[in-house]
Order: structure tokens, then sequence, then C-alpha cells
């Protein structure tokens, strides 16, 4: 009996592993269809999250959760107003103003690209280089198509994901109400022996995330409007465009620095062609990121995640091309995340009691 034990546990743990594999498979094609959906809660979840020390110091001051979320989406109300009332215009008339200049950037592109090839001495090795010209020449073309169905397919979607827009705030209100519910049914289903430890874990993993999602928010709105600001006052083109995409850009680790200067660098010297231009956008990037560096992240980030840099490069890359957007915004809580319930794992926290 011993014998048939062992001659059929590998196979057992074979069969497992197989349908682990194809477990994963099944959630991943589901979430590929779902992706909408899941984009809707994610976004729900995200502002959930960020609403909810509010509600939380209400109910420490006596109001009630339900007439706190009341007051809230007043509030919320008056902002959606004046946000649509003001904001939203100018925005579309930055982007608009953007498509439009478009096919004079490649134009101008082209020429420069023309005239280097001019310039060129016929020398040993030039047919090569002219050949590189005409070939980054007639890529312009391509990366041009790319942008323009690139610029139609962000509007476009934003017209057709209206409805996860209008969705989000109703789901927002039922995770804020339903968020001790949740809390303590999720609880119950623990086992007895693990439970407070997870729930210390939980609470540990929910302070760190909850921080840094507040956090980068804030320090994205506030390298946007310094940005754009900057950018105002230098007499750049589409300076709100820049400035937005400098604040989303702020979210990556490293490189978001670098990838967040590259518009308004384009387009300073597409307008003026100095190098002093140049250098004044560089040093108003410069200033706007040793600021958020040295003095705001500081501020706002009470306790940072101590996250290994080469691990935070890849947990980015691997869940951007995942989830894309979210993939690259939830990368680091991810992480975080993973990090702490390891610690805990390693430090013998699990063992059976």
């Amino acid at each position: 009996m011993g014998h048939e034990h062992h001659a059929h546990t590998p196979g057992k743990d074979y069969g497992r592993f197989i349908a682990t594999i194809l477990l994963f498979c099944m959630l991943a094609a589901v979430g590929y269809r779902l992706q909408h959906t899941i984009s809707c809660f994610l976004l729900s979840w995200v502002i959930a999250y960020l609403l909810d020390p509010l509600l939380v110091i209400s109910e420490k001051r006596g109001l009630k959760r339900v007439y706190a979320l009341g007051l809230l989406y007043i509030v919320l109300s008056v902002l959606t107003v004046f946000f649509l009332t003001f904001i939203v215009p100018a925005i579309t008339i930055n982007w608009n103003s953007f498509i439009l200049d478009l096919p004079t950037y490649v134009l101008k592109l082209k020429q420069i690209a023309s005239a280097w090839k001019d310039r060129i001495p016929d020398r040993y090795g030039s047919d090569e280089i002219q050949w590189l010209i005409d070939k980054a020449s007639g890529s312009i073309d391509t990366a041009t198509e790319k942008a323009g169905f690139w610029a139609y397919y962000f509007g476009t979607s934003i017209f057709f994901n209206l409805f996860n827009i209008v969705l989000s705030p109703i789901l927002v209100f039922f995770m804020l109400y339903y968020k001790q519910i949740v809390i303590d049914t999720l609880t119950s289903w623990l086992p007895d022996d693990w439970r407070n430890q997870i729930v210390d874990i939980a609470h540990e993993v929910n302070n760190s995330i909850g921080g840094y999602l507040r956090g980068q928010v804030a320090v994205s709105i506030i390298v946007a409007l310094f940005s754009t600001i900057a950018l105002f006052a230098l007499g750049i083109p589409h300076p709100l465009f820049c400035g937005v995409f400098a604040g989303v850009a702020s979210i990556l680790p490293f490189i978001g620095v670098i990838i967040a200067t590259l518009p308004a660098l384009f387009f300073a010297w597409f307008k003026f062609q100095t190098a002093a231009i140049i250098i004044q956008t560089a040093c108003a990037f410069a200033v706007i990121y040793f600021v958020e560096g040295y003095v705001i992240k500081p501020l706002i980030f009470k306790q940072s995640m101590n996250l290994n840099p080469l691990v935070t490069i890849i947990m980015v890359m691997a869940l951007g091309e995942t989830l894309g957007f979210w993939g690259i915004l939830l990368a680091l809580p991810i992480a975080s995340a993973i990090k702490i319930t390891w610690g805990h794992f390693v430090r013998g926290d699990f063992k059976q009691r």
C-alpha cells in the first residue's frame, strides 16, 4: 500500500500544477474579456480608497457614515460642476490645438531630416547614413498615422467609456457604505489560528497602499500644476497638455522625470529653435522635480516603501504591460504588499499554532 501511495503522489502533484496553470490562464482570459469592467472597478476602488479617510474623520467626530457620504457627494457634485464648466473646456481646446498642429510638427521634422541629408559630405559611409535618414524620414509618416489613430482612439475611448464614468460614483458609494460589512465578512472566513496575524498584516498593507495612493495623486497634481504654470510663463506651446503629461509621468519611478520633459523640450525647440529656451525648460523641470523629490514627497509620504530599485522597475514593466495604466499605478502598492507579507512569512508568523 505504501508503494502505491508513493507511486501516485508525483502524479497528483503534477496534476495540481497543470490545474493551477490552467486556472491562471482562464483568469487571464476572463480578465482580458472583462477589461472594461475591471478598469471601472479599479477606478472605483482607487477613488474609494482616496475618499475613505474623510469618512473616517467624520465618523470620529460623531457623524454617521451615511450622512458623511451624503455630505461628501454634495461637495463632489459642486467640484464636478466646476470641473466640467472650466477645466474640461480648457483641456479640450488645448487637445484640439495639439491635433491641428500635429501635421506641422511632422512636416518640420521631415524638413530637418532632408536638410541633414543634404549636408552629408560625399565620403565613405555616407550612403549608409543617407539610408538611415531616409528610413527615419519614412518612419515619420508611419508614426504620424499611429499618432493620429492614437489621438482618435483616445477621444473615442473617453466617449465610449462614459458608462464607466457614470457607474463609478455608484460603485464608490456602495464600496464606502458597505466597507465594514465586507471587512467583517472576509475576516470571518479566515482560519481561527491565523486570523489575528492576517488582520494585522492587512492593516499594515492598508497603511502602506493607502499612503502611497493618496500621496501619489497629490504629487501628480502638484507636478502637473507647477509644470503648466512654468511652461505658460516660458511661452511654450500646449502648456496644459505638457503639464498633465508631466503629472501622469511622475507616477513612473526613476524614468518618469526624463519622460515628463520630452514633450515640453520638443515644443520649446520647435517654436524657438534656440539653445537658451531648451536650457530654460530643462532648468524649470529640474527645479520642479527637485522640489518634488526633496520637499513635497518627504512631507506627503511619511513612510517609505523601501523597495529595491530593480524590483520596482521589473514590477512596473511587468504589470504595466499586463494591465496598462492600472498596472503602472498599482505596481508599487502590490510590490509593497508582497514585501510585507513575505517579511512576516520569513519571520515565521504563519507557522501553525
